[in-house]
Order: structure tokens, then sequence, then C-alpha cells
């Protein structure tokens, strides 16, 4: 495991108690740099969406928890967040929401001269992921071969 599949985990273990205290959910635990900067990134939600005071209330927390364990070796920011609108599907809890919903798919290398899809979201399983095109085609991909898949957003 990576250093950083390992702060990522680390980090999750200990922010779970937390979040599963104020019956939140944990959507993602990151670990990324961004120029000369580290960030350590929990992104939390709830039915109805995530509040300013809700990260607030977490952050807190969770700081206190990773100040006394204090595995991190760099220095970082540490963030806590909502995760939008755009949230990824990771985990198979995202992917059954979501079934039946539209949803926009980008893959890594062109599938029919096409990296980027929209469609409703049929089934999923570990490995595949099933949607209905616009046109009514039926389209199956690799989870592995997918950069994003979403939930799409109409503004």
């Amino acid at each position: 495991m990576s250093k950083r599949e390992t702060y990522e985990s680390r980090a999750g273990a200990l922010i779970t108690p937390i979040i599963e205290k104020y019956h939140f959910e944990l959507v993602d635990v990151e670990y990324v740099k961004e120029g000369d900067t580290w960030y350590l990134r929990a992104y939390i939600d709830k039915p109805g969406g995530i509040t300013v005071d809700d990260c607030e209330t977490v952050s807190r927390e969770f700081s206190d928890r990773l100040d006394e364990e204090d595995f991190i070796e760099d220095s970082y920011v540490m963030e806590v967040s909502s995760p939008g609108l755009g949230r990824p599907l990771k985990k198979d809890r995202d992917y059954a929401r979501c079934l039946g919903k539209e949803v926009e798919l980008k893959t890594y290398k062109p599938v029919e001269k096409e990296k980027e899809f929209t469609g409703t979201l049929k089934a999923y399983d570990e490995d595949k992921v099933t949607i209905i095109l616009e046109d009514n085609r039926e389209m199956t991909l690799n989870r592995k071969d997918l950069a994003l898949i979403r939930e799409a957003v109409d503004f």
C-alpha cells in the first residue's frame, strides 16, 4: 500500500466514528498534492445535503483526532466538505442510489470513437456498468475503464 493509500485509510478509520455519531455518510477521503501543498480532504453527506455547520463540527473533532494520532509525516491542510452536485459514483451504494437515473460517464480511452456518454444507469456489478443511451441502445462498460461516472445534473 502506498503512503497516500495508507494515509487515506487511516484517516477514514479516524473520521468514521465521528460522522456516524452525527448520522452522516463518509463519501470519500483523499490525500493529494496540489502545487507545493498536501491536502487531506474528507467528503461527507447526509440526506438533504450537508451544511457548513455540519462540516465545521466534523472538522473540529477530526482535527483533534488527527493531532492525537499524528501519523502524517508531511505538513498538510485538512478540509471537510460536501461532495457537491457533481459527486462521482465510487461505492456500490452510490451506484444503487443512481439506478434508473441519468448519469454522465467519461472513459480513459475512446469507445466507439467517443470518451463521454450520457444515459440512464440500468445495472452495475463490481466489474461492469450498463447504461441506456439516449437512442435506447444499451452500453456496458468495465468499471476499471471509467475515468468518471456521476449523476447528471440539470440546471
